[in-house]
């Protein structure tokens, strides 16, 4: 069995998360009511947690000295910590009994979360090799299909703020057809969640065959990665298997508004002015069809 401590220096609440299948039964009950209402375990008495879950006082023993601590007061310091944070996340699993209200608090807890991890994880070592990489380019070939499509369109949109020509071939085929004529002056940048989408794969690959800096924004270390120079990884907590992957393409819109903004920044004063010229004429022209 798995430490739950070695997530590092994760918050208690997201390593729960991540290891609450490797808990017995009865102290998976516990987790439930801890990842479900944790300002309540925090503030309640062991034997008040006990009742709650449906389980006896020595399973919560049990419980958190599974999760690592040697008793339940030290346990509920290291949650009242993870609270501080700022983010009052819930992991609690969406239920057709929710109202509205419960479903709305739920989602924004989730996608709160997940967005503190990505900022968390994501590695800004790789962020300046992907800045310096565009910065050297004279243009831009994004690829996404589903949900990572909408994030690739994005970067397209993004185009004056890279300051280079930019495109999101809409299907996987016309994607394969710019990496397959990219060169060593073209950043390829490859969107996939799951890293594992054999047509991203081998548009990498394809891009990186011909010389092309290809730019690599994964959930996790994937097999995409692989055939990357540069590795973004942008960990979320995402229910593919029911949810549609909005998390993910959050994170990754935000990633890629990372990446614009530094890139503007770094062209200097003249690429401000132009930036500037064109958001007014941009204001004009909404004016005029108003």
């Amino acid at each position: 069995m798995t430490d739950l401590r070695d997530l590092g220096d994760a918050p208690l609440l997201e390593r729960l998360a991540a290891k609450s299948t490797e808990l017995s039964r009865a102290e998976r009950k516990v987790a439930d009511v801890v990842l479900e209402n944790p300002t309540f375990a925090m503030d309640a008495t062991m034997a008040a947690v006990a009742d709650t879950a449906g389980v006896s006082e020595p399973t919560v023993m049990r419980f958190c000295l599974s999760m690592g601590y040697d008793g339940f007061q030290s346990f509920k310091l290291a949650l009242a910590q993870s609270l501080a944070l700022g983010f009052p996340a819930t992991f609690a699993s969406i239920s057709a009994t929710d109202d509205v209200g419960q479903l709305s608090h739920k989602i924004f807890d989730h996608t709160i979360s997940s967005l503190d991890r990505a900022r968390r994880s994501l590695d800004e070592t790789e962020l300046d090799k992907a800045v310096g990489a565009i910065l050297q380019a004279d243009r831009i070939n994004f690829a996404g299909v589903g949900a990572s499509a909408l994030v690739a369109m994005d970067g397209e949109q993004r185009a004056p703020l890279f300051g280079l020509p930019a495109t999101a071939a809409p299907d996987a085929h016309q994607q394969l057809m710019a990496a397959a004529m990219a060169t060593p002056e073209t950043v390829t940048i490859v969107i996939s969640n799951t890293g594992r989408v054999r047509s991203m794969i081998e548009i990498a690959r394809t891009a990186r065959s011909n010389g092309s800096t290809v730019i690599g924004i994964s959930g996790e270390d994937t097999p995409l990665l692989q055939h990357c120079d540069v590795h973004l990884i942008v960990r979320t907590f995402e229910d593919t298997d029911f949810f549609t992957p909005t998390v993910s393409r959050i994170a990754g819109l935000v990633v890629i508004d990372i990446l614009a903004m530094a890139v503007a920044l770094r062209r200097g004063d003249a690429h401000a002015q132009r930036l500037s010229g064109m958001k007014q004429q941009l204001a004009t022209y909404r004016r005029s069809i108003g």
